[in-house]
């Protein structure tokens, strides 16, 4: 009897495992509508399962608290601070897949493999049609120059995009110059910095100043929105600094969390979300760039013209985001 009762706790502790093996758990701070899709893909495929929690933010806390026994096999980010936070939170684990690497240009992950962009997105500068003349010109240093005095629009200085900008401006040009472009940019400020990306563009429809700060990919939505398409038509949108180092590019990603249960499923997500499939279904559904070089941008994307992007690693950029934070501070830019 009491081996037939041993059996059937082995049979089911196997099943259980079993079963854990065929699921992978995501938190993700990427909306449902992008990520989903992309999922039953994996699934399909594969035939893993996957289980997310959706969250705007707390999801980090949550790992956290959760310690060791956290479900979190891997967290997808809307932007490239996440990942960083998750990485200096002691939070993740090493990613190692040739495979991944032949997705994922070496500038767009982490050098000692800690986390891996998945999609990419240019900060470009948005300018009137109308009162911005050689528009395409347009460098990121312009915005300190006289002839914009009172005529930039900008959310914070410390959200994220912009903090990944500033960090950029530190690792090209030192601390000292990009303090000085940033007063540059807060003396020419045209309000106090305010709201997001797509009220910039409302802003400069609206009169009240002629250029601003953007991410690519909400050009694109405005231009699908009823309401803002006449915001996006009012501007024209710009890749800066074509004629010397390129534009400025953010990223979403991913991590595989230190205490994944389901690690090498998690690789396996890690590694389809890189692939050219799952790229090809993150470029036509939010109109991003693809961090996969072998996969092309939607056809929206694409009549927006090419552009040279700024090749400086991500991994330098992060040296310096501490000090673009320090720096916001330190001009006052959002007071």
């Amino acid at each position: 009897m009491k081996k037939f009762v041993l059996a059937l706790l082995t049979l089911s502790t196997f099943n259980v495992l079993a079963a854990a093996d065929e699921t992978v758990n995501i938190y993700s701070f990427r909306q449902s509508f992008l990520i989903d899709p992309i999922l039953e893909k994996f699934t399909a495929e594969t035939g893993i399962k996957t289980k997310v929690v959706f969250a705007k933010k707390g999801l980090i806390e949550r790992i956290k608290r959760e310690g060791k026994y956290s479900p979190a096999d891997v967290v997808l980010t809307s932007n490239f601070s996440k990942l960083l936070q998750l990485q200096d939170e002691g939070l993740t684990s090493e990613i190692v897949s040739e495979e991944i690497e032949k997705n994922v240009p070496a500038h767009f992950r982490d050098d000692n493999g800690q986390w891996i962009a998945l999609t990419k997105r240019v900060r470009n500068i948005y300018a009137s049609k109308d009162r911005v003349a050689d528009a395409k010109a347009l460098t990121y240093e312009a915005l300190a120059a006289p002839e914009f005095k009172g005529k930039v629009c900008t959310r914070s200085g410390k959200h994220p995009y912009n903090l990944g900008l500033i960090a950029s401006m530190i690792a090209h040009k030192g601390e000292a110059e990009a303090q000085t472009w940033l007063q540059g940019v807060k003396a020419n400020l045209a309000r106090k910095p305010q709201g997001n990306d797509r009220g910039q563009v409302k802003a400069i429809k609206e009169g009240l100043c002629d250029v601003s700060l953007g991410n690519s990919y909400y050009y694109g939505k405005m231009l699908e929105n009823a309401e803002q398409k006449p915001w996006a038509d009012a501007v024209n949108i710009v890749y800066p600094n074509q004629n010397d180092r390129g534009a400025h590019i953010n990223v979403s990603g991913a991590v595989i969390t230190k205490y994944a249960p389901n690690k090498a499923n998690a690789l396996k997500l890690l590694t389809f979300l890189s692939s050219v499939k799952a790229q090809q279904t993150y470029a036509s559904l939010n109109m991003e760039y693809p961090v996969n070089p072998q996969v092309k941008p939607s056809a929206t994307v694409l009549s927006w013209g090419d552009f040279k992007e700024d090749a400086l690693s991500l991994t330098k950029v992060a040296e310096y985001r501490e000090a673009a934070l320090k720096l916001v501070d330190k001009v006052k830019f959002d007071l």
